[in-house]
């Protein structure tokens, strides 16, 4: 019967755990009490990422045709006064927005940047009665103003009844206005007391521009704008100045919309002039961007990059113009970013790396301190009982 026994328990086909792998020890329990905490954090750190969204970053060829680009910008000029300050953009379709005034506001700003007056752009102050007629005589009470253009009439019947319609019809002409206080229109409306009132002022203009989207340029420079021979001239004879100091702090400028971890390089950039006149150009590559979030809601945006150049008035060509100058250029390749939950086929297969991942190496720095502490043992017992 015994025979029978002891070959039944040769038949086991089971084979039973070694001892090594149920034995309770101390530092057993310390690595498994660790290994669970750290497998807490792993795992909660896991579940917020799987709850939070991730954004998915792809580049395309932009085949967008026939938009407009807005421009959004806010910027200061410390040492240029607002009245003699103009804003002109074009592109190379050959648009062209000249002495750009809608959508545009300038702030007039003393010497420790402090606001004086917010207005709309345009100088001119309220008309004294009476002004110089064309026909030479002054207005009479019942007649219709039509004031003199001074030669820059471009037909018989064409007025020029302020200061501003003067200048815009010399400019039409390739003139330039020497000396505005020979004018009635901008004597009595006090153009050039204007100017010397706000003369040592600064001026912050901010706004935004609709234009096509192609490359082109728009620029701040002192004095107004117009065409000669196909040339971009502005008018600072008006002026009477020598020299412009164009020092200036870009606060904001950015090619379209906000969109979350969008970087606009120029924000807060501060130049200072120190030669008596100069022109400054940042040269920019625009990408188009489009940002999904997670509800779906795509937004139409542009990201940029940007180079710099100082241009000083003795060392360039004889057509130089003061001002400061943003030339853009649009790049072919589209940037997509979407939002986007991960899956939870992901998230299981993470949690299900990090559970077997600790388990493995707990049970490798347990094994390498259990076998460590028996050999040790043992080495002690032999050198005890010798």
């Amino acid at each position: 019967m015994n025979t029978i026994f002891s070959k039944l328990r040769n038949l086991d086909a089971y084979p039973k755990i070694n001892e090594d792998f149920y034995s309770r020890t101390l530092s057993g329990g310390v690595i498994t009490l660790a290994s669970s905490i750290v497998m807490f954090f792993l795992f909660i750190s896991e579940f917020r990422f799987y709850l939070h969204s991730v954004t998915e970053t792809k580049l395309v060829v932009d085949t967008s045709r026939g938009e407009t680009l807005r421009i959004n910008f806010d910027v200061t000029f410390p040492a240029l006064a607002c009245s003699i300050l103009s804003l002109d953009a074009m592109d190379i379709s050959g648009e062209q927005h000249l002495d750009v005034r809608h959508d545009i506001i300038k702030k007039r700003i003393d010497a420790n940047g402090n606001v004086i007056e917010a207005r709309q752009d345009g100088i001119g102050a309220p008309k004294i009665e009476k002004p110089l007629q064309r026909h030479g005589g002054r207005l009479e009470h019942n007649e219709t103003y039509c004031g003199s253009c001074y030669g820059a009439e471009t037909s018989d019947d064409h007025c020029c009844n302020s200061c501003e319609e003067v200048r815009d019809a010399y400019r039409r002409k390739g003139w330039g206005l020497s000396n505005p206080d020979m004018i009635d229109q901008c004597k009595r409306e006090g153009f050039l007391q204007r100017i010397k009132d706000e003369e040592g002022e600064g001026c912050n203009v901010y706004g935004f521009l609709e234009v096509n989207k192609v490359a082109g340029n728009f620029h701040f420079a002192p004095g107004k704008s117009f065409q000669q021979s196909n040339v971009h001239i502005h008018d600072l004879l008006s002026f009477q100045k020598d020299s412009y100091n164009i020092s200036h702090k870009i606060n904001r400028l950015a090619f379209g919309e906000y969109f979350p971890g969008v970087l606009n390089p120029l924000d807060g950039v501060h130049w200072t002039q120190k030669t008596p006149s100069g022109m400054y150009q940042y040269f920019i590559k625009v990408v188009p961007t489009v940002y999904t979030d997670i509800n779906g809601h795509a937004i139409q945006s542009n990201q940029f990059s940007v180079t710099e150049h100082y241009r000083d008035a003795e060392f360039t060509y004889p057509q130089f113009l003061p001002g400061v100058f943003f030339f853009y250029d649009l790049s072919p390749i589209k940037v997509t970013f979407t939002e986007e939950h991960v899956s939870f086929l992901h998230f299981l297969t993470n949690v299900c790396a990090i559970v077997g991942g600790i388990f493995t190496v707990s049970g490798i720095v347990d094994s390498f301190i259990y076998h460590g502490q028996r050999v040790i043992k043992k080495k002690s017992e032999i050198g005890k009982f010798s």
